[in-house]
């Protein structure tokens, strides 16, 4: 099995070459390879799968030529998840599966065709406006912290830090408890705290996130245009650029009108062969 190592912002996937939709890809399989010490180690799988090969993406095909099949790495699946979509393109280009030609490519996922724009150093992905739809919270080591939920094609909880909470402190070591009444398929929970100001954009965010599927992770790109969203509605804003800081370096999301830019570094580090028998899967 083929495969390749990359990351948006330190967050972490395992690239599965398979135009054809052949690969037997299980959940145990996915958490297998995801495990940081006896697989390659991410925090999901990209499976990289023509859209008319694919069962879910291909009333898609005839927008985009590619699907994202993107797995959790504890072996669920995920609506769409930010960072592995730019991610997923930096690959597409980068191994000569699609040229954007300077316009922007249409990538297939769960939450529909999102589209991406490729630089030398970074690509941005075109998503839908992030959602803001109820309110609810999120518990934490005995402290409840109030938040808002929104929809970025997968569901978010975004919870500010009241003054005198230091966002560094927090233990995301577990999961954080929610409300399963509002967030019946699961959530991931962003914390934030206000950053200093950053030239050229109208605000700036330090988050930290726990990814429903995959723990505490560097960064989720969904997330921060989830926080970039709450923190624009909290300015009296429909519409900006926020810089947002994540363990793993920074990311910029501009909301538009009608749609939502997450832009960032997207990098390959290696390829190789691995061998699915030698995985240790999950009882």
């Amino acid at each position: 099995m083929q495969f390749t190592k990359g990351h948006g912002t330190g967050n972490d996937f395992v690239i599965l070459p398979d135009p054809d939709d052949r690969l037997d890809l299980t959940p145990g399989l996915v958490a297998a390879l995801c495990d940081r010490r006896r697989g390659i180690g991410g925090d999901g799988v990209l499976r990289v799968v023509r859209a008319a090969k694919h069962p879910e993406g291909a009333e898609l095909a005839g927008e985009a030529e590619w699907f994202m099949d993107y797995w959790n790495a504890d072996g669920s699946f995920a609506e769409m998840c930010g960072n592995g979509a730019r991610v997923f393109v930096r690959y597409l280009v980068d191994t000569g599966l699609a040229e954007p030609e300077g316009e922007a490519l249409a990538v297939a996922t769960r939450a529909g065709v999102v589209r991406a724009l490729v630089a030398a150093d970074a690509v941005a992905v075109e998503m839908r406006r992030p959602r803001l739809y109820d309110t609810s919270t999120a518990t934490l080591s005995g402290l409840t912290l109030p938040g808002t939920a929104v929809d970025v094609g997968n569901p978010h909880l975004v919870c500010a830090l009241p003054s005198g909470l230091d966002l560094p402190a927090l233990d995301l070591t577990r999961a954080p408890d929610v409300d399963p009444a509002v967030f019946p398929a699961g959530v991931n929970v962003e914390f934030t705290a206000p950053g200093e100001p950053v030239d050229g954009t109208d605000g700036h965010v330090h988050m930290r996130v726990y990814e429903r599927g995959s723990a505490e992770t560097l960064s989720c790109g969904t997330g921060a245009c989830a926080v970039a969203a709450v923190a624009l509605r909290d300015a009296g804003r429909d519409t900006g650029v926020l810089a947002v800081d994540v363990p793993g370096g920074r990311l910029s999301v501009t909301l538009t009108d009608d749609s939502c830019w997450l832009a960032g570094p997207a990098v390959l580090l290696a390829t190789g062969t691995l061998t699915p028998t030698a995985l240790t899967t999950p009882a």
